[in-house]
């Protein structure tokens, strides 16, 4: 079994994510796909894991993407959270989700929302019915889903915060949302909003796609990584699975003493990887952090993943040496003013400190702001 190290899983990550040199202009898309998704709890945070990627992205690219051109899709995916994913894609993305247990938990449904599955089903039904050739906030929907289903009651559980009930339409590619209306959110129907692509996937073979992707991008991984990402009920049997479905495309390695997977075809390119210095400003919930939430302790020097992993499932912006998660930081806007502060975790070498000013200076130039750089001591001292 070959041997990794941290440093090489970390150096190939970077690589593959192109976060030792951006990729070319214009390539936004391509990033996206490479990264499966962009997580989007806030959109400024998914536009900023697209800048630290991409050469001269424009500010507001994202939301063109999204509402404009629609090639961009805001939806529920991975452990319920919100994604952003190439449209052309998403055939792809809600095989795989409809394959996914998360929401078919008869118990949960009853004592949390009195509601059947099959009560579900039908108020999934429904939605999928008032959304068709429709954009529509959730009050209207409600209405709508309401009257269609004859029941103010069934319909009024569509009102619950974090939009547990409309999670399953959209993993089955029955919503999606739609432009904002001020602070109010609206959603729409993905197959009447776009042009989809004809669906060429099963869920078996849209399953290995998505290890397949999730290894090349965020290898070498163990099942738990993958079972984490993914968030399925079935968890490590699911991701064992997954990965066994790839047959001979991947074989196991040792990484730090534990068994992990790759592909085969990138195991060459990692151990021939040469040595590079890389640098990053990474916003909060990027998916370099994301995607490392098991094995984080390997990729910090010390017990410090509290720091970057905080409470009710927020990450912090990382400063990225090498690879490795050397520190936090904030922005703040004041004015035409941008206030970057950086707290090390450990003493930053003067050649990461210029990098990190460098990529200070990218971002002002990014938002068009005069930039003020503050370090904080590291904390070793």
């Amino acid at each position: 079994m070959q041997k990794l190290t941290w440093e090489q899983a970390a150096a190939w990550r970077v690589r593959r994510q192109h976060l030792d040199r951006r990729a070319r202009a214009g390539s936004m898309l391509a990033v996206a796909s490479r990264l499966c998704g962009l997580h989007a709890q806030l959109i400024s945070s998914a536009e900023l894991t697209v800048w630290a990627r991409v050469e001269g992205l424009k500010r507001g690219a994202v939301q063109r993407a999204l509402w404009e051109e629609r090639t961009l899709v805001k939806t529920w995916a991975m452990r319920g959270t919100l994604h952003l994913l190439p449209a052309r894609e998403l055939p792809l993305w809600y095989a795989g989700l409809k394959t996914s247990r998360r929401y078919l938990r008869p118990l949960l449904w009853r004592k949390h929302y009195g509601i059947t599955l099959e009560e579900l089903e039908r108020l999934t039904e429904m939605i999928a019915a008032a959304l068709e050739n429709r954009v529509m906030t959730r009050e209207e929907l409600v209405k709508e889903v309401a009257k269609r289903i004859g029941s103010s009651g069934v319909a009024a559980k569509l009102a619950y915060s974090w939009g547990t009930v409309l999670k399953p339409a959209a993993f089955t590619g029955r919503l999606c949302f739609g432009p904002s209306v001020g602070q109010r959110v609206r959603f729409t129907r993905p197959d009447t909003w776009l042009t989809l692509p004809p669906a060429r996937f099963d869920g078996q073979s849209a399953t290995a796609e998505i290890a397949r992707r999730f290894l090349a991008t965020y290898g070498p991984a163990t099942y738990r990584d993958l079972a984490r990402w993914w968030g399925d009920r079935g968890g490590m049997a699911t991701a064992r699975q997954w990965i066994s479905s790839l047959g001979d495309e991947v074989t196991s390695v040792e990484l730090g003493g534990q068994r992990a997977w790759m592909l085969v075809a990138n195991l060459r390119e990692l151990r021939e990887l040469p040595a590079s210095r890389s640098v990053r400003l990474l916003p909060g919930f990027d998916q370099y952090v994301v995607a490392a939430s098991c094995h984080a302790h390997q990729l910090l020097p010390g017990d410090l993943r509290q720091q970057v992993y905080r409470p009710q499932g927020w990450l912090s912006p990382v400063l990225l040496v090498n690879g490795m998660m050397q520190g936090t930081w904030r922005h703040s806007l004041k004015g035409s003013r941008l206030e970057v502060t950086v707290e090390p975790f450990v003493e930053i070498p003067s050649w990461a400190r210029r990098a990190a000013g460098e990529e200070a200076e990218r971002l002002a130039s990014f938002l068009n702001c005069h930039l003020h750089v503050i370090w904080k001591r590291s904390r070793s001292h």
